[in-house]
């Protein structure tokens, strides 16, 4: 069997090693090298870095759907085009060259969480499992039909950056059960509930931004599930420059879910602060609180709440996540 995998992403770097292992593989397309950092560095894919090192041929067309692109794509001869975290819609045209399949593998139990921010949606929603489905390529986002899926729990503690790592470790046992499956003639589709569908759309900086009406229970998830990207911060006042700043706030954090607050408490109110973290009040019908103990003012270091506090004021009653008044 001829395979071309067409992947970007990191989480698709373990899926490469284990189609490297079989001596199938044929070629990698990956998305071209693109500026990173302050400097603008022009950087590689981390998956080309592992293509090279092993000696598989590289691709990186700017769009796949280009005639030339295909026409390349074509000359492969793939039985089989794996995608995962690619990061371009493929065209029909695309889908059509291998004899076998197209096949996807993403990071949720379709039909729940399509869409590139997957992960995050399964922490943010408190599900109690995700996991790796392979399914066939369509032209509809992440909607074809399920060859197989390979389950994981969530517990609770999980960040973003965590589940990845441990997605990405799973995906292969199911590519390679979808692969054997392909291979025997036993292509077992099972079309996918679209009343079940849910989407999960691509996740900016801007989405970060802490609403502290929301309950105590859901903000927690939220600094879990978008960690480390795009990350999570609220607005402070800053008592030294007198001016609103944006502080980024990390996981882990304590969840006090019940928590008996003061009648005149607000949603963003500091109930404490100090060495010990900062107990922010939240929102909602059952409220409850969270207490932050690591954070990160623009221009410096991340820090724990008793460096923080050594060198910022935010007092108990401060008001987060809302403009100072001004006058």
């Amino acid at each position: 069997m001829r395979i071309v995998m067409m992947a970007t992403g990191d989480i698709a770097i373990p899926s490469f090693h284990a189609l490297e292992r079989t001596g199938e593989l044929v070629a990698l397309i990956t998305q071209p090298d693109r500026p990173v950092g302050r400097h603008m560095t022009l950087t590689p894919p981390r998956i080309k870095v592992c293509a090279e090192q092993a000696g598989i041929p590289v691709f990186q067309p700017e769009k796949m759907r280009d005639p030339e692109a295909v026409a390349q794509l074509r000359a492969y001869r793939p039985d089989v085009v794996v995608v995962m975290a690619y990061g371009q819609i493929l065209s029909q045209e695309v889908i059509d060259v291998p004899t076998l399949a197209c096949i996807n593998a993403h990071a949720s139990l379709l039909p729940r969480h399509r869409g590139a921010a997957c992960i995050q949606a399964a922490i943010e929603a408190g599900d109690d499992e995700t996991g790796i489905t392979i399914m066939h390529v369509v032209k509809k986002l992440d909607a074809g039909d399920i060859i197989t899926r390979v389950r994981v729990p969530l517990l609770g503690r999980e960040t973003a950056e965590s589940l990845h790592d441990d997605l990405a470790e799973l995906a292969p046992k199911a590519l390679t059960e979808a692969l054997e499956m392909l291979a025997a003639g036993k292509d077992e589709r099972t079309e996918q509930d679209e009343s079940l569908m849910t989407y999960a759309p691509k996740l900016m900086r801007a989405d970060g931004l802490i609403d502290w009406h929301q309950p105590a229970v859901q903000v927690a998830r939220k600094i879990r599930a978008y960690h480390s990207w795009p990350g999570t911060y609220t607005i402070y006042p800053s008592v030294k420059s007198g001016t609103d700043k944006p502080l980024k706030i990390f996981p882990p954090v304590d969840l006090f879910s019940t928590l008996k607050k003061p009648a005149d408490s607000l949603p963003g109110m500091v109930l404490e602060s100090g060495p010990d973290g900062m107990l922010v009040s939240c929102g909602g019908p059952h409220g409850g609180a969270v207490r932050i103990m690591t954070m990160q003012p623009v221009g410096a270091r991340k820090m724990n709440a008793e460096s923080f506090f050594a060198g910022h004021k935010i007092p108990a009653g401060t008001i987060l996540g809302l403009p100072s008044v001004q006058s």
